[in-house]
């Protein structure tokens, strides 16, 4: 009797660290993620390349949103296709690598109504309205500390927080956009769901240059009960400020006066750089305007309650 108690308190220790040890769900997901990344990653060292690699490179993201289907067990979403993995690609290096780990829901329908891959008079074909990305509060962590120095040093990265990180618009980007930066025109005021604990929305727009004029997506995000949602889509109407295009219309006019001006030597070189950057000038100028006259738009009264629904639709609520 005395030496199967003394097994036990000298077994228990043990099987306590290895219960505290054990891999959970998303630390298994993760494993093989980056287990498939350093394969391809080898393989595109090695040279191998083809239909073959992409095939097998597509098998692994359908391995990896099976795991995160039965991690997160989410149920679909009305007017909502079947979800997908939201990693574009497991290829280091390509457009689209280092998105948010999660489930995403694409609307079956675009904006206005139209079938998904059609293509419309103008040439452009018909999207998802809207998209919704599901991930536990885990994985979301997870991937804000692997994104912490994502970007060149000098450029501002993720917040480490996860209230001050569903604020800074560089994450919508890195989590979700693979072809245009996400801007954040201004906070959205819309009201927190009783299962949420954190709630962030604002009005925004796509770019890869200048800021666009106008405001035509709204971004929601929510933490409520362990999971992670993030959700955007299309507004209608756009929102926009004539006033504020005219003010960094007025700077880009400007701008190409002095340059014009110092191509004739009309000006002096010393005299062309205390002008400063004229149209970056225009764009503070424009982003400030619009932030301050924005709120007072009838539309933004609109993508405030598109943005509400959406955000109810994504968490279930």
């Amino acid at each position: 009797m005395h030496f199967i108690f003394r097994l036990a308190l000298a077994l228990s220790p043990i099987l306590v660290l290895s219960h505290a040890h054990a891999a959970s769900p998303e630390d298994r997901y993760i494993a093989a993620r980056d287990a498939a990344i350093a394969k391809f990653a080898k393989q595109a060292n090695d040279g191998k390349t083809g239909e073959a690699v992409d095939k097998a490179e597509a098998a692994a993201r359908d391995e990896l949103k099976t795991q995160l289907a039965a991690i997160l067990s989410e149920p679909a979403r009305p007017g909502f296709a079947p979800a997908q993995l939201n990693l574009d690609t497991l290829y280091k290096g390509d457009m689209g690598f280092g998105m948010l780990d999660g489930l995403r829901f694409d609307a079956d329908k675009g904006r206005d109504g139209g079938k998904i891959g059609e293509q419309r008079p103008d040439g452009s074909f018909v999207e998802p309205k809207a998209h919704i990305i599901v991930t536990t509060e885990a994985l979301f962590t997870r991937w804000l500390h692997e994104h912490k120095a994502w970007w060149d040093k000098g450029s501002k990265n993720v917040p480490q927080q996860i209230e001050a990180a569903l604020k800074f618009e560089g994450l919508y980007t890195q989590a979700i956009s693979t072809d245009a930066a996400v801007i954040n025109f201004d906070e959205l005021p819309v009201a927190k769901p009783a299962s949420a604990t954190l709630t962030y929305g604002f009005l925004a727009g796509r770019t890869q240059d200048s800021t666009p004029e106008a405001g035509d997506e709204v971004f929601v995000a929510a933490l409520a009960g362990g999971r992670m949602y993030i959700a955007y889509g299309e507004i209608e109407p756009a929102v926009k400020v004539a006033a504020c295009a005219t003010i960094r219309a007025d700077y880009n006019k400007k701008a190409d006066a002095a340059a014009e001006k110092l191509d004739r030597k009309e000006i002096t070189k010393k005299a062309y750089d205390k002008l400063g950057d004229l149209r970056q000038q225009g764009e503070d100028a424009f982003k400030r305007c619009f932030t301050e006259r924005a709120p007072q738009q009838p539309a933004f009264a609109e993508a405030t309650k598109q943005a509400q629904a959406l955000l109810e639709t994504a968490i279930g609520r």
